[in-house]
Order: structure tokens, then sequence, then C-alpha cells
């Protein structure tokens, strides 16, 4: 098969896989922000107990593979009387990962203000909430942008990892087109490509965000 014609048949199928990694990127990035700061927020306030808990989650899941989770959601679960399609199944484990990661990058960046910001906001008399969300999250956020983006750029790589739960992704439909035009280099090409215009398009709104914030590139 020559390439245009290789092309005019594998363009409908990896334009619609295309489409399902932006809805399990988007969709998981979306539920995965409130999920890491709301972790982010037990572990800076010090909250009894769901401190150590949220912990130990943010452990787990920085601690074993993405695809380990994966199979977890989708067939493990499902033994429990928990089960999912597998749409949800691929958005809820990918959104359990990437927040553990975003979490971090957050309590890092918090952790890197300095103490006496802290000990200005009391002095001001505000609580310790209150310090955090007036004087050291803005800070903060400004510090952590880079390493977010990095976590949401790996975010779209990952969603390749769905296709073993049989979820037509633009990994899986590639996979699919090469079982039947059994022409691998070509569209293993065109889909890393694919992959690189998505990871440059998020790179553009770092940029973008780190404008916005007045954060030096």
């Amino acid at each position: 098969m020559d390439l245009p014609s290789l092309l005019a048949l594998a363009w409908p199928v990896m334009l619609r896989g295309t489409a399902y990694t932006l809805l399990f990127a988007v969709a998981s990035m979306l539920l995965a922000v409130p999920l890491s700061a709301a972790i982010t927020l037990v572990r800076v306030l010090r909250v009894p107990l769901a401190r150590q808990l949220v912990a130990i989650y943010v452990s787990a899941i920085r601690g074993t593979p993405l695809l380990v989770q994966v199979f977890i959601v989708y067939y493990g679960l499902p033994s429990v009387g928990i089960e999912f399609s597998p749409i949800t199944a691929g958005i809820l484990a990918l959104t359990l990962n990437v927040s553990a990661y975003m979490s971090e990058s957050l309590r890092g960046a918090i952790d890197a203000v300095t103490h006496g910001q802290w000990l200005a906001g009391t002095s001001l008399g505000l609580t310790r909430a209150q310090t955090l969300r007036y004087v050291i999250a803005p800070q903060g956020l400004r510090a952590a942008v880079p390493s977010l983006s990095n976590s949401l750029i790996s975010l779209i790589k990952d969603t390749s990892l769905v296709s073993v739960i049989a979820v037509t992704e633009l990994m899986l439909a590639t996979k699919e087109l090469i079982s039947t035009t059994f022409q691998p280099f070509p569209l293993y090409l065109a889909a890393a490509g694919v992959y690189w215009v998505l990871s440059s398009s998020f790179e553009q709104v770092q940029r973008w965000m780190e404008r916005r914030l007045a954060f030096p590139s």
C-alpha cells in the first residue's frame, strides 16, 4: 500500500482514537486538579489522621505502576462488587495517578516558600488556613507551574495504557490499523507525531500560565 492510500485509510481511525485520548486527558485533568489541591491542603494544614491517610495514598500510587492501577480499577474492583465501564475505569485510574504526583508538586512548591512568610501571616492575625490562601499559595503556585505542567504532559502519554482495557484510544487504534495494513513504521510514526503535537499544545499552555503568573521561564 502506498503512503497516500495508507494515510487516507488511517486518518479517520486515528482521529477517533485521538478524540478518546483527549477525552481521557482532559477529564482526568479536570478531576485531578481539585483532588490534588484537597490532598495538598490536608497535608499542609496537618489535618489529624487524614494527613496520614493521604500520605499512604500518595506513597501507594507513586510506588506502583500505572498499568497495575488500571488493572486493579477495571479487573480487580468488580470482584468486590464495584464495576466500571472501560472509559470510566480509565479516567478514574488516570485521575488517581496524576493527582498523587500533582499533590507532591504543590506540596513541594508550598514548602519552598520561606518560613518567614508564615510568620508574617501570623503577625497579621491570619489563621494558618488564611495564611496559606492569601500569602503562601500565590507564591507556591508560581513555582509549581512547570512541575504541574510536566505531570499533565505525562498524563497525555500515559493515556496509551488504557488500551489494555479495550478502549480504542490512539494507541489501540494504531495497533488495529497495523494488524490490517502491516505497515508498523509509518503508523507508529504518525501516532508519535500526534502525541508530540498534543504535548506541545500543553507546553504552550504552560508558557501562557507562566506569563500570566509573571514566572520567569
